[in-house]
């Protein structure tokens, strides 16, 4: 008869070797195949185009998928090996945001670009699609945004003390949008914008278009944990311009266009995607 003990002892055993080959098999996963679209490369900066539902880094990099994981995947000579995460970012997009994203190559370049958004010398703009229909062509946000300490601990939501009481430390914002057209998402009325962020504070553009009373579609937090239908949230980062950098203006494809996105018919178009919207939004 076989000690009990040693029974345990090898099913103790056996589990640990388990494990152990789970997190060796971990360590050597690749991350995610897919490629990241890339606007433009110099000595200095790479452009691209971050899926929505990406982290940009993580402390946890062997459990998560991320861009930077990703980037050293298919750019493995770009790789900056005194930095933390691979590159340099000077600049950040929400895990939920799609987008054009600035990295640095290198210290200086990082220094400069980080030096240009906190002049605020950086254009930026983004489409979004938002639930009902926004009755002004052209609307100036200026509530500001805080802390929703009744959150801090649950999804880190920020809100504007103009509509929550206990809304904490509150900055000045800005935000503006053009009408680009009105639609159905899902047969439910939307509206097409174009964002011009003036200020850059956490969930800016969330948190405004909530203000309003036209949450962007998809934005689970904002409609207050309601809008689980759409497969993403539609928020996307669309155009950045640096005026102090020559030739700086990159832009990406539309992921919003009807032809493109399902579920999204438009209606109505108000304002072209061309120059001409652009100086409406830009507009001083």
């Amino acid at each position: 008869m076989i000690p009990f003990f040693h029974v345990v002892h090898k099913y103790l055993l056996t589990w640990a070797h388990f494990l152990q080959s789970i997190f060796i098999i971990r360590k050597k996963l690749k991350p995610n195949n897919q490629l990241i679209e890339v606007l433009h490369q110099n000595d200095n900066y790479l452009v691209v185009n971050k899926p929505y539902d990406l982290l940009i880094n993580s402390d946890e990099s062997d459990k998560e998928d991320t861009l930077h994981l990703r980037l050293e995947e298919q750019f493995p000579t770009l790789v900056c090996k005194d930095v933390k995460f691979s590159f340099y970012f000077p600049h950040r997009l929400d895990y939920s945001t799609s987008g054009l994203m600035v990295l640095a190559l290198n210290k200086t370049a990082c220094s400069l670009m980080a030096s240009c958004f906190e002049k605020k010398k950086v254009k930026k703009y983004y489409l979004a699609l938002v639930r009902g229909t926004v009755s002004e062509e052209v609307i100036d946000v200026h509530h500001s945004i805080g802390y929703n300490v009744q959150e801090l601990n649950r999804s880190n939501s920020m809100c504007s003390p103009e509509f929550n009481p206990v809304c904490t430390h509150a900055r000045s914002a800005h935000t503006r949008l053009v009408v680009l057209s009105y639609g159905l998402y899902n047969s439910q009325p939307c509206t097409k914008v174009l964002v011009r962020i003036f200020t850059g504070r956490r969930h800016q553009i969330r948190v405004h278009c909530s203000n309003l009373g036209h949450t962007i579609v998809g934005d689970y937090t904002y409609s207050q944990r309601k809008d689980v239908g759409p497969p993403r949230q539609m928020l996307h980062a669309y155009r950045l311009k640096v005026d102090s950098i020559p030739n700086f203006d990159f832009r990406t494809s539309d992921p919003f266009d009807s032809t493109v996105l399902k579920d999204w018919e438009e209606t109505q178009t108000v304002n072209d995607m061309n120059e001409e919207v652009f100086s409406k939004i830009d507009k001083t």
